[in-house]
């Protein structure tokens, strides 16, 4: 191993505690996780794991445009209970 150097990082502390729990049943530390995801960095070249807004799929946002389409129309025909909608759907 290389020349050693100390990293101090902040973070939540309930998320370190719910990491180290994780990292316990894997048979590691915090300082060895941390090692292994730096590692997989270099040689990833980047993150490790895919980084992205959480942005709807094209269907997803459909139905969301619909949805919202359907609420602005005043002849939307609502249901109050669930044997309401069922009757209306004849199941």
């Amino acid at each position: 191993m290389g020349n050693q150097t100390n990293l101090n990082i902040r973070t939540d502390a309930e998320i370190k505690a719910t990491a180290e729990k994780i990292f316990e049943q894997l048979g590691l530390n915090m300082s060895t996780a941390v090692n292994i995801f730096l590692r997989q960095a270099i040689r990833q070249g980047g993150l490790p794991f895919e980084v992205k807004l959480d942005i709807p799929n094209e269907a997803t946002a459909a139905a969301i445009r619909e949805g919202r389409d359907i609420i602005k129309d005043g002849k939307a025909q609502g249901y109050k209970n669930m044997d309401d909608l069922r009757a209306a759907l004849g199941v």
